[in-house]
């Protein structure tokens, strides 16, 4: 299903993803970030019900001068330690800033989510073209668009959905800016299962992906 994931991915459609069994066991909706419409914000808050987070290419982060927010936070007693992420014991979580775009109103509203994340989307595209790059011009935090920054060498280094995303962003040639958020179970609280996911798949006319699939053309595309 990897190239269908990467042609829906392309056309501004939601794909659903899945990581791995060893991982989170987690699906995420994802869609290319310069497509999202409050009608998408809407479909993810009801549907997914996890947190709606925009992935971006870590160059890009680097340009904007988006931090990971463990960097931000080292003077916390709370901040995560070395080793503490269960599911990825090796590596910190991909937590960036929260932001709001400058002409939200309370930022959390689909309407304001969609402008902070398709505005988003635009400042990614304009650093990785060599264009003017004054994020906080645009964006204040704290905010209610949570931001995360893939890992420098992507799934050469972590194998997050940030990660993932951001990969199959690169695949499908668009601007690596990616949306995603978890899919939960109404009735257990817990992550949907694979089976369900899948299930909803089916239902919506979405495709769903493994990470596997993402993983092994990522491989495959490595020079000789």
């Amino acid at each position: 299903m990897i190239d269908a994931a990467i042609e829906a991915l392309a056309k501004g459609e939601f794909i659903l993803l899945y990581d791995f069994d060893n991982r989170e066991r987690e699906t995420d909706f994802a869609i290319r970030s310069d497509a999202v419409t409050p009608a998408h914000i809407r479909q993810m808050r009801k549907d997914g019900g996890g947190l709606i987070c925009t992935a971006v290419h870590p160059e890009a982060a680097k340009r904007l001068g988006l931090p990971f927010a463990h960097e931000v936070l080292r003077g916390c007693s709370l901040v995560e330690k070395d080793g503490e992420v269960p599911y990825d014991p090796k590596n910190h979580s991909s937590f960036s800033l929260w932001v709001n775009h400058r002409d939200t109103y309370t930022g959390i509203t689909d309407r304001d989510r969609a402008l902070t994340v398709t505005a988003v989307a635009d400042e990614v595209k304009q650093s990785l073209n060599g264009g003017g790059h004054d994020f906080a011009a645009h964006f204040r935090t704290p905010g209610h668009v949570a931001l995360l920054r893939a890992a420098d060498r992507l799934l050469d280094e972590r194998h997050g959905q940030t990660e993932l995303s951001i990969a199959l962003a690169g695949m499908a040639n668009i601007t690596p800016a990616v949306t995603i958020c978890e899919m939960l179970d109404d009735r257990t609280g817990l992550a949907l299962s694979k089976e369900g996911a899948m299930a909803y798949a089916r239902e919506h006319g979405l495709v769903f992906v493994e990470g596997r699939e993402v993983l092994d053309r990522w491989e495959s595309r490595r020079p000789a």
